[in-house]
């Protein structure tokens, strides 16, 4: 059997390629949009693609299913609840896949979301304990898939909670302590809450760690899973939908079109969002005016996924020499309008001079003082719920989580200095220019954010 993981640390996002070595029959399980890998490392082997399985409809990502069976030819599973616009194989519980020797069994694991499944893996037809279980989202290590990402219409969180005990409870935890567990997210996805830096762990390991995996009541298990879930994504339902859809395919030959200052400056005054992917400090020095700043460097598809507007015309503005880059990313949660990229930022910067504005940031120490001035600024936390409960916030806190903050402008005031905060400085930049892009005036964030004012002296008494 030839078992390999490819893992997205942008996306925390695991897929897999499983092969019987003997017949080259190959399936992709997951796959993100740009499939190319997959295809490269599979034809390196002499291995033919048959078949994509999705354990079911992300929201987080668009996945490469369409684009594989472009590709390939393969054939597309799912769950059998899952209803789509393209052809599927429906794969209930207890169907089987033989790629030859290697053997694929489906369990039906529903409440992440109703078409959930799991896909046992066996070296042979014969073996009675598999390799391992691909649980896709039901369940991680150190977490389970959370149940109400509202990704799944017309099924409430609480249905699908009792769903994900049965699943977890009675299958997952029926299997032998030795079958390895090799889930689709890890830490840092928002489909859970405690997702372990781990890529692979086994069931016993699981039974004996996992919060969500010792025995316990449908009624305790649900309320035990749903609190204190972040606030997910706002692209996440617009991921789950598309997937379901027949979509354009991602095409990664199409390289994104350099553009002049003009066009840039035409296309914005037009409705064109700009999407400045640097560093903070190099986006603070000198942006273009109503720029959104998701750096690169980070969790930057996800981010983009939430302060971006659905279905906007994107401008670029990216590091020198990734553009590219940024643009697949992008397309990997579903945005493909990307009009281009601004050529030689630094110089069409200092060629647009009059359309450049700086972004104020400030150390912590300046914030305390300003915080004691006659006319103190508001503060706002974009930090999680459980990031605030472990670490502390600063009294008198404004909390808006980054994720939040699309859908809550309206709460912030518009006749006072604001300066934003999270954990580290990088989320707070994102925050900071979100603002500013929806027309809010005195706007700052706070350098090294949290952990910077966690280390300031204790004031003095008076």
């Amino acid at each position: 059997m030839f078992f390999s993981q490819y893992y997205l640390e942008c996306l925390s996002h695991a897929s897999y390629l499983i092969a019987d070595e003997g017949t080259g029959r190959a399936v992709v399980v997951d796959p993100r949009r740009d499939v190319s890998e997959y295809l490269r490392d599979a034809e390196a082997r002499g291995f033919t693609v048959v078949g994509v399985i999705n354990t079911h409809f992300h929201a987080d990502f668009v996945a490469g299913h369409l684009e594989m069976a472009d590709r390939t030819g393969a054939w597309i599973g799912y769950g059998r609840r899952a209803e789509t616009e393209y052809a599927i194989r429906p794969l209930a519980d207890g169907d089987t896949i033989s790629l030859g020797e290697v053997t694929l069994k489906i369990m039906e694991t529903p409440g992440h979301t109703p078409e959930s499944i799991s896909v046992l893996v066996y070296e042979r037809a014969e073996d009675a304990v598999p390799y391992g279980v691909l649980t896709g989202d039901a369940l991680f290590i150190g977490d389970v898939g959370r149940p109400d990402l509202l990704a799944s219409v017309g099924v409430t969180a609480a249905e699908l909670g009792a769903m994900l005990h049965d699943s977890v409870q009675h299958k997952l935890m029926a299997l032998p302590d030795e079958v390895r567990v090799f889930p689709a997210h890890g830490a840092g996805s928002s489909c859970g809450k405690n997702l372990s830096t781990e890529r692979q762990s086994t069931i016993g390991e699981q039974r004996a760690t996992n919060y969500a995996c010792a025995p316990m009541s449908e009624q305790d298990f649900v309320a035990l899973v749903t609190a204190g879930q972040s606030a997910a994504p706002g692209y996440f339902a617009y991921d789950a939908d598309l997937n379901r859809r027949e979509r354009d395919l991602f095409d990664p030959a199409s390289a994104p079109r350099a553009l002049a200052p003009a066009d840039v400056l035409a296309r914005r005054a037009a409705g064109a969002v700009v999407l400045d992917a640097r560093d903070p400090q190099e986006f603070a020095a000198g942006h273009l005016r109503g720029a959104v700043n998701v750096p690169a460097d980070g969790r930057f598809a996800e981010q983009a996924g939430t302060v971006l507007p659905l279905g906007a015309e994107v401008l670029v503005v990216a590091p020198e020499g990734r553009e590219d880059e940024v643009v697949t990313r992008l397309a990997r949660i579903g945005f493909d309008r990307v009009a281009g990229y601004l050529a030689a930022p630094d110089e069409a910067l200092e060629a647009m001079a009059d359309e450049v504005a700086p972004a104020t940031r400030l150390t912590a120490a300046r914030l305390r003082a300003e915080l004691a001035g006659a006319h103190p600024p508001v503060v706002i936390d974009v930090r999680n719920c459980g990031e605030r409960a472990e670490n502390g916030s600063i009294e008198g806190a404004l909390h808006i989580a980054l994720g939040e903050l699309p859908a809550r402008l309206d709460e912030i005031p518009r006749d006072r200095p604001l300066v934003l905060h999270c954990a580290g400085g990088h989320r707070s930049s994102i925050a900071a220019s979100l603002l500013r892009h929806h027309g809010f005036d005195d706007v700052s964030d706070v350098l090294g954010g949290w952990a910077a004012w966690a280390l300031l002296p204790a004031p003095a008494a008076a």
